[in-house]
């Protein structure tokens, strides 16, 4: 049963090389810093950076995690990220299988 006092959320951040999404999806649910990691496919980013707009192909990494583990995962994906700014976003889940949150919740204990 999933405990509504950790709610499970969606944060996710952008790199521009797919082997680099590997390694920090595969190393972020090892550490159970996230109990799964979404590598989305090659997109394309258009951006203001230093006054000018960027293009950049990127792959978006979606991390499932819960709500107590969020500060550690933003630390720890910023401390190897590659950017000098890199996207952080976390998202709420509003709903979802009570057995897909329970699952969530303990992959994510006791790293």
């Amino acid at each position: 049963m999933a405990d509504p006092g950790n709610p499970v959320v969606l944060a996710q951040t952008t790199v521009d090389d797919e082997g680099t999404a590997y390694e920090l999806g595969r190393a972020a649910v090892e550490a159970r810093l996230a109990a799964g990691v979404h590598v989305e496919a090659r997109m394309t980013s258009f951006y203001w950076w230093q006054g000018e707009v960027q293009h950049e192909r990127e792959y978006r990494l979606t991390f499932k995690t819960v709500q107590d583990r969020v500060a550690a995962l933003e630390a720890w994906v910023h401390g190897r990220h590659p950017y000098e700014v890199p996207q952080w976003i976390v998202l709420p889940v509003s709903a979802a299988a009570e057995a897909y949150l329970a699952w969530a919740q303990a992959e994510t204990r006791g790293a």
